[in-house]
């Protein structure tokens, strides 16, 4: 009967210090989680979130100490080890970039470098559509041979210069079509001639990859050179069998297979790309279905 009072101050401390507990857990919750209504915090229908946002890691790029001994991500190249473009009837959202120097091109973040990628092509500045990105890095069309080739180049030096254009344009093989796109408006559409069925304009998503006039030639003042070959030939009048728009002589060989593989376009679709004011520029995504 002694022992009763001496163990009765105890107990009361310990719970004391026990509801203090409690209501440092709670308090603890309360600076933890947002506010909530009261309805949903008696039911627990909405998850707790911290308001933490997660960063993927930066890969970063292998160091490529032969970037010469690559082969050359341009027309006149051929990447056995590139990545194929997996969403080809997709046209891209317009961001490009431009090599200040020759850098590498990789297979995929951080790794295996698969290319040389020049500066310019075909005389003009070497501009590609942007198809993809993850931190640090951005997938790019090459205008290599396989048709379709890919890679990625890093963005975490100041070796890109990246600018974005809403041009666009869709080729329809079947309705012999080109239409010009500019900011989701059509600036144009033309009766074209396409590649006949034993020489056909290869399908798939690419981009205009230069702007160019050859003197030995009369068909046409300007020759827009695609990101994209031929199917048929491995080389073509000396060159390596890149698909092009370009212009033509006569009228009969609009509205129906008529080429060898090349987009012909009547002149008023050539002055439109080479308004002086508002040209298409180089890389600008084109589409051909």
């Amino acid at each position: 009967m002694s022992e009763m009072p001496q163990q009765a101050p105890n107990r009361w401390w310990v719970l004391a210090l026990w509801l203090a507990g409690i209501a440092m857990v709670g308090t603890t919750g309360a600076l933890l989680a947002p506010s909530r209504p009261a309805h949903e915090a008696a039911h627990g229908t909405e998850p707790v979130e911290l308001g933490v946002e997660l960063h993927a890691p930066v890969v970063a790029a292998r160091a490529v100490p032969n970037l010469a001994g690559l082969p050359e991500a341009s027309t006149f190249g051929t990447i056995p080890a590139a990545p194929l473009d997996a969403t080809a009837e997709e046209v891209p959202d317009g961001q490009l970039v431009h090599p200040t120097e020759p850098v590498p091109v990789f297979d995929q973040p951080g790794g295996a470098a698969t290319a040389a990628l020049p500066t310019t092509q075909l005389g003009s500045d070497t501009w590609l559509p942007v198809i993809a990105e993850e931190p640090g890095w951005v997938q790019v069309l090459l205008p290599s041979r396989p048709n379709g080739s890919t890679g990625w180049l890093s963005t975490q030096d100041n070796t890109l210069t990246i600018r974005s254009t809403t041009d666009r344009i869709v080729i329809d093989r079947t309705a012999f079509r080109l239409t010009l796109y500019h900011d989701h408006q059509q600036i144009g559409t033309w009766s074209v001639g396409v590649g006949t069925p034993a020489t056909p304009t290869p399908a798939g998503r690419t981009f205009v990859l230069a702007s160019m006039t050859d003197a030995k030639q009369k068909f046409s003042p300007v020759i827009f050179p695609l990101g994209i070959h031929s199917t048929t030939f491995s080389t073509y009048g000396g060159g390596p069998g890149t698909t092009g728009i370009h212009g033509w002589p006569t009228t009969d060989v609009f509205g129906r297979p008529s080429s060898d593989g090349c987009i012909r376009v009547p002149a008023d679709a050539l002055a439109t790309f080479t308004n002086p004011l508002d040209p298409v520029p180089i890389g600008t995504p084109v589409l051909i279905r």
